[in-house]
């Protein structure tokens, strides 16, 4: 699709047509997110989805090539096709980040003696995200 089409396109639905360099940055954006997401794919305590959410995002407002490849990868095309199905997530992926915030919670308990008021903030915030994390719905129910 070349940018004359794209921004015909953005007419047509409504939107603005975004400069050349807001297109970069929001492409950078989704680049650096992509980063961020396959770092926390390793990364015990870091998010990946969240990460993908709001790469798909700017890669959208971007760069349609950046988005659709988002859309066709292995790892992060379900987990977008899931969340766009209606805020789906998949039970593995709950799982998953079940027991990497497990893990956070030991590291960060075991580090905090001196503040653990600090501690029991970030656990707070964990259990917080986890319960909405669980009561997303799954893919197929």
């Amino acid at each position: 699709m070349t940018d004359s089409s794209s921004s015909a396109d953005d007419r047509a639905a409504g939107r603005r047509a975004l400069s050349l360099p807001v297109r970069w940055l929001l492409m950078a954006f989704a680049a650096l997110c992509v980063l961020l997401g396959m770092i926390g794919a390793v990364v015990p305590g870091m998010p990946t989805t969240v990460f993908i959410l709001m790469a798909a995002w700017a890669a959208m407002r971007s760069s349609p090539r950046f988005h659709a490849w988002l859309y066709a990868h292995a790892m992060f095309g379900p987990m977008l096709r899931n969340w766009d199905e209606g805020g789906r997530v998949a039970r593995r992926v709950k799982w998953m980040a079940t027991a990497s915030m497990a893990v956070s919670s030991a590291v960060l308990v075991y580090f905090s003696a001196r503040r653990p008021w600090l501690a029991g903030l970030a656990l707070a915030s964990m259990a917080c995200v986890l319960v909405w994390l669980w009561l997303r719905p799954e893919p197929g129910a």
